[in-house]
């Protein structure tokens, strides 16, 4: 009978982290390829980079049902400045919106949303750009769920600003890491 116990306790336990793992928090993208290698689309046009500088089309799917609102982010941790580089600040996605098309960064936005300053130094997407030589940077781009319809973000917010928000209002996080390097 104890077996026959354990054996219905293991089949119920597999069967919750299956309908789990199925309503997973995810990230993915129609614009940047299987291999997630950025493409030049995704590399920013200036500092010695001659990339289109266009942010990526980014899906997000089974957020948490309580999320008021949304925010996407895009950081390199390998960048060579002792702190990363923060290339992309989004805040304010209302909770309904789960994509933002390709390009967003160029006013495509919904109402409400707002961009923070880039490293670069100004509000909007900065694509990838490592220095020439250097190894594969990897760029996160993260979505957050947040439980606030709104942060007191403007286009003037750094990366560091916006994070210490995102992270004290956040719910959950999916992200999507790509690779780019510079020859």
């Amino acid at each position: 009978m104890k077996a026959i116990y354990s054996l219905a306790t293991a089949a119920i336990v597999a069967l919750s982290f299956d309908a789990s793992a199925a309503s997973t928090f995810r990230l993915s993208s129609t614009d940047i390829p299987a291999n997630l290698q950025l493409t030049q689309k995704q590399v920013f046009k200036g500092f010695g980079c001659s990339g289109d500088n266009i942010s990526p089309q980014l899906s997000w799917q089974n957020p948490p049902a309580d999320a008021k609102s949304f925010a996407i982010t895009l950081f390199d941790p390998d960048a060579p400045t002792g702190s990363g580089w923060w290339h992309w600040t989004v805040v304010n996605i209302p909770a309904q919106v789960h994509s933002l098309p390709g390009g967003a960064s160029m006013d495509k936005f919904p109402a409400g949303a707002v961009q923070g300053r880039n490293d670069f130094g100004y509000a909007g997407f900065g694509g990838a750009c490592p220095p020439p030589g250097d190894k594969p940077h990897r760029y996160q781009f993260t979505v957050w769920a947040l439980n606030t319809d709104a942060l007191p973000i403007d286009s003037n917010a750094s990366g560091a600003l916006v994070g210490f928000m995102l992270n004290s209002h956040v719910i959950a996080k999916a992200e999507l890491t790509a690779t780019y390097a510079r020859k």
